[in-house]
């Protein structure tokens, strides 16, 4: 099959990309101190062929972290370190955006500054919810989640200010776009779904003021990067670490609109994983959500280059983002170009270790090593 819609260049915001094959945003945990080093250079330096690399999701200051061996952007080590990263993909003719993060009640003391508690819009602790410790005798694994402490009113605007740095950090760095990450259960969601925001002030009740907060973030963020730089995550309809919302499309439908008057640059939306023949997440929701977004929109779940060129020349999509196909193929759009078989990922090296699983994956054999 040829993927002519695909491979072709397309804008996103006022950056040109050469395909519509972006890699998705994917948690390696392979920084152990939180900077990004020589192995992410080489990491996110073979995989400069993808029309847009989003980053794994960068921790913005010490308390947004719920994941030992996840890196961050609030020094100026980490600072160093991406601009690195950064360099080796624009090098190799790549373009890459910093994915910002912050998880609020994912998390344990074991993670947080001084053992305080995480924090939350609500002391609403994650039913089932996870986070990734490292132990007394330096050993590493899954811990359940703390309670979360419910952040006052006048801590918000210094949360807005976290991620305003981190978005000074990232263009000093040389990032091409920045990502909000507000999907997937973590602290922007939180605030978003009716089932972890249970606040009385601003920043809860209505659905304008639970998307404050995140429309705050996203505000201070553009100032920094312009909002044809700047781009979200959302996962409508996710129900992870205990989360759970009762307007998830009403809020789905006010976020785009009011992203579309701040003329954002995209909205990568993240399709949860038992969405993919529920009735919620159809081509006809994907198709009001084009209706209400200027923008370009990006799709991600369990896309392939088939899927892939079916939603963008359908114009549901703009761009796809692919994850997994991109761990095991630092090539993948060289080898859907040319219809070659793909790697398998294996899934024991997903997180943490160091080259084995994470640059080691073989290139087509093109006469000439693609790592180097």
């Amino acid at each position: 099959m040829a993927y002519d819609t695909l491979l072709t260049p397309t804008r996103l915001g006022s950056l040109t990309i050469p395909n519509r094959i972006l890699m998705a945003p994917l948690t390696r945990a392979r920084t152990p101190d939180s900077v990004p080093g020589k192995l992410q250079e080489a990491y996110y330096g073979q995989r400069a062929g993808a029309g847009l690399i989003i980053s794994e999701a960068t921790n913005i200051s010490p308390t947004a972290r719920g994941y030992v061996y996840t890196p961050g952007i609030w020094t100026d080590e980490q600072e160093a370190g991406w601009k690195g990263v950064v360099d080796a993909v624009h090098a190799k003719g790549g373009r890459m955006a910093l994915q910002l993060w912050h998880v609020g009640r994912v998390s344990h003391e074991m993670v947080q500054p001084d053992g305080q508690a995480p924090v939350a819009p609500s002391a609403l602790k994650g039913e089932g919810a996870q986070c990734f410790v490292e132990f007394e005798d330096g050993t590493a694994g899954r811990h359940e989640t703390s309670t979360p402490r419910a952040l006052e009113t006048d801590e918000i605007p210094g949360i807005v200010e976290d991620y305003r740095q981190a978005a000074i950090r990232a263009k000093r760095a040389g990032f091409d776009m920045i990502e909000v990450h507000a999907a997937n259960a973590y602290l922007l969601n939180q605030f978003l779904a009716t089932g972890t925001n249970q606040r009385t002030d601003q920043y809860g009740g209505s659905l304008e003021n639970r998307a404050r907060f995140p429309l705050e973030v996203v505000d201070a963020v553009a100032e920094v990067f312009g909002p044809q730089r700047t781009g979200i995550r959302l996962t409508p309809f996710i129900e992870l670490f205990g989360l759970t919302d009762d307007e998830s499309e009403a809020m789905t439908f006010y976020l785009l609109e009011q992203l579309s008057k701040r003329g954002l640059a995209y909205v990568h939306v993240n399709e949860p994983d038992w969405a993919g023949g529920d009735i919620k997440f159809s081509d006809d929701f994907r198709r009001a959500m084009r209706a209400r977004f200027t923008g370009s929109l990006i799709f991600c779940g369990h896309y392939d280059a088939e899927r892939g060129e079916r939603i963008i020349s359908d114009g549901i999509a703009d761009a796809v983002a692919i994850g997994r196909s991109y761990i095991a193929n630092p090539d993948l759009v060289e080898r859907i170009r040319l219809g070659a078989e793909l790697n398998e990922p294996d899934s024991e090296t997903f997180y943490g270790g160091d080259e084995k699983g994470y640059t080691d994956y073989p290139f087509l054999d093109n006469g000439f090593d693609r790592r180097a």
